[in-house]
């Protein structure tokens, strides 16, 4: 990717992290997702358009362990969050063994 490219690139995702913004702000105050009433896997599908067009045909390695971690992360904050930070009643929730949500609780930093 040459340099004038990069910069393209950098300006486009100003130009959606902008877009982004301003639907947040004009949405009727829910901030369960940046694309308003969208369900999860239309938002997901949206995303990964956009980090590909940005891409510009540049190669793409550990794509599932990035992905992973950027869900993961705040699925678990919010999850722990509505279980008033109680890791049993969260780990319950997620369908995981507790001693594994706290490995990957620690792991992300969360706890």
């Amino acid at each position: 990717m040459t340099s004038s490219q990069a910069l393209d690139q950098n300006s486009a995702l100003t130009e959606l992290d902008a877009r982004a913004s301003r639907r947040l702000d004009e949405a009727d105050g829910s901030a369960l997702s940046p694309h308003g009433d969208m369900p999860l896997r239309e938002a997901v599908d949206a995303a990964m358009r956009r980090y590909f067009d940005h891409l510009d045909g540049g190669d793409v390695t550990d794509l599932h362990a990035m992905v992973m971690a950027e869900v993961e992360a705040p699925l678990l904050a919010s999850v722990l969050e509505n279980a008033q930070g109680n890791q049993t009643r969260a780990a319950e929730m997620l369908g995981l063994n507790r001693g594994t949500l706290r490995k990957k609780l620690k792991h992300y930093g969360l706890i």
